[in-house]
């Protein structure tokens, strides 16, 4: 055990076997007996091993946060085992303690999960936020009065006895319940509540500690975002290496965080969510410098406990974050127009030519501009109308889209706008810069009583006029595990592959994962494969909830919308 990340394994694992036994023992009712027996009388069990569900969840609790190497709980267990052990070792003194061979073991298992922790002490730096102690401190006092009020409450709804009792007396007892369910106070006899409410006040009192541990533990959540300065020298690497990745503009979402190289010449955006250091597409900058940018933001996620992950990186940049331990998954594909390759012509385009010249003839028109182009007030109408057709109240977007529209820093992006034959606007698209010569789809919004077409009527207006713009290439949506629909159609695909492949069709019942692959695959584009990186397989789900919540497909519950409104919206 002498090796650090050996100790601190066995000690993670001490508390999981623990945790596993207190819930073994709240159903297994004869072991429950002999280890609460063992605890009352001469004879002592090992560190944190009683029995019941409460002390199971609290067990299980301090393991996962051992695993992700908190500091604070490596504290708390080195503080509670030493005074445990300590007090074990003073008790082996008399001989009726030491003559129990139970007691021998119980005081070497300590001794062993004490050892573990101090041998592993390096590996348990994962840091917390400056305010958890104020936090659990502020959660602790306001959750106990609430508990115990909440308690007294229940007490006086149920209880049972004939004897009168003061509020202050359901509050006493309780009070008390909170501590134990077997606590008993001369000064509150004569209350007889049912058993069922000591029980679930005594299980109140076992979600106030985790409340508690919680705020302690808990990783830093906010970082800063960026600073004017940062904003600065993102757009000067986008002015050098642009286009180098479609999703680079969209490093300026400004509820993002920055990690740059030594040099400066490379940086790594990203956001903290639900534990999870998510940064979205390539590094910026120059290639060469990317280790230098990524180096120190896997160093900070591991310092904090975040679970560092990458959403849409291109193989280039996979194959670097790979030499830094991450692993790559497959996620699907952008779709790339290439404009000089683009044409309406022939029998492939037949269906998409024919619906073209269908809404053309409708008297359906297209203007492109420069966003610096359009007036102030012109431009803030065009804002209201897109937020009037946003499907929903979140603004969804995080690796692909901007969050935000009509900014002035924001000048050389492109808007699409289509009107009517009557002159009414119908339907915006908005592409932020791809370099010097490529657009990146960012915002697409149109009014729902329009015409069905109009979307990839803009969009190939745009494709057969973007030589006018110098406009080489446009990155469309993105089409998520497209191969799988593609390879599963063909003949001869495989029982996996199709079952797979019915899947997401049934899926895309409720999103759009195949339309957004068939809406893609009308204009014949380049597909360009993008990866999901991530260090570990067991990551996934939390990477997954937090990539939902960054996408805004998923809110915090619990907090009102106009706390994500004030933390989250980006800056007009």
């Amino acid at each position: 055990m002498g090796h650090p990340r050996v100790a601190a394994a066995v000690a993670v694992w001490y508390l999981r076997a623990v945790a596993f036994v207190n819930f073994l023992s709240a159903v297994w009712v004869s072991l429950g007996q002999d280890v609460r027996r063992h605890n009352q009388e001469d004879l002592f069990t090992p560190y944190l091993l009683t029995a019941g569900f409460a002390s199971g969840v609290f067990t299980a609790f301090l393991a996962v946060t051992m695993r992700r190497r908190k500091r604070a709980a490596w504290i708390l267990n080195l503080g509670l085992s030493g005074a445990f052990l300590g007090l074990l070792a003073l008790a082996m003194a008399f001989p009726e303690i030491r003559r129990q061979p139970q007691n021998c073991v119980s005081l070497g298992l300590t001794a062993v999960f004490v050892g573990a922790l101090l041998a592993g002490r390096r590996e348990f730096y994962a840091k917390g936020d400056r305010s958890n102690p104020r936090l659990a401190a502020a959660v602790g006092a306001g959750g106990l009065l609430g508990a115990s009020l909440l308690a007294a409450l229940l007490v006086t709804a149920t209880d049972r006895s004939a004897a009168p009792a003061t509020f202050l007396d359901r509050w006493r007892y309780g009070t008390l319940r909170l501590v134990s369910v077997a606590a008993d106070d001369p000064s509150v006899t004569g209350i007889a509540p049912p058993t069922w409410v000591d029980v679930a006040v005594n299980v109140l009192s076992t979600a106030l500690v985790l409340a508690v541990l919680y705020a302690a533990f808990r990783s830093r959540r906010a970082v800063d975002p960026l600073t004017d300065d940062d904003e600065k020298r993102l757009r000067e690497l986008l002015d050098r290496h642009g286009e180098r990745d479609s999703l680079g503009y969209f490093a300026l979402r400004r509820e993002k965080s920055v990690c740059w190289s030594p040099t400066g010449k490379a940086a790594v955006a990203y956001r903290v969510l639900a534990g999870v250091s998510l940064a979205s597409g390539d590094p910026l900058g120059d290639p060469e410098a990317w280790p230098g940018a990524i180096g120190p933001w896997l160093a900070e996620a591991r310092a904090h406990g975040w679970i560092p992950a990458v959403m849409g990186a291109s193989e280039e940049a996979g194959t670097v974050y790979a030499r830094h331990g991450l692993d790559a998954l497959e996620l699907g594909d952008e779709a790339v127009v290439d404009v000089a390759e683009f044409t309406l012509e022939g029998r492939a385009m037949r269906t998409v030519r024919q619906a073209y010249n269908r809404v053309r003839r409708a008297g359906y028109t297209v203007r492109v501009r420069r966003h610096e182009d359009i007036p102030a007030d012109e431009m803030a109408t065009l804002v209201r109308r897109a937020d009037d057709w946003r499907d929903g109240a979140t603004e969804r977007g995080f690796s692909m889209a901007l969050g935000r529209l009509g900014d002035p820093r924001d000048g050389r992006c492109v808007m699409v706008e289509c009107r009517d034959a009557d002159g009414r606007l119908r339907a915006l698209l908005s592409f932020v810069p791809w370099g010097p010569r490529g657009l990146s789809l960012d915002l697409m919004r149109r009014d729902r009583d329009s015409d069905n077409g109009l979307i990839e009527f803009m969009v190939i207006d745009l494709l057969r006029r973007a030589r006018e713009y110098r406009i080489t290439q446009v990155s469309l949506n993105f089409a998520v595990f497209r191969s799988v629909f593609e390879r599963g159609a063909r003949l001869g695909a495989g029982p996996v592959l199709r079952l797979w492949r019915s899947l997401l069709s049934f899926f895309s019942r409720w999103w759009q994962i195949e339309s957004l692959y068939r809406a893609n695959a009308k204009y014949r584009p380049i597909w360009e494969p993008r990866f999901l990186l991530f260090e570990k397989s067991a990551h996934l789900p939390r990477i997954g909830v937090a990539s939902a919540r960054a996408e805004g497909f998923l809110e915090a519950p619990g907090l009102p919308r106009w706390w994500h409104r004030g933390r989250l919206e980006p800056r007009r």
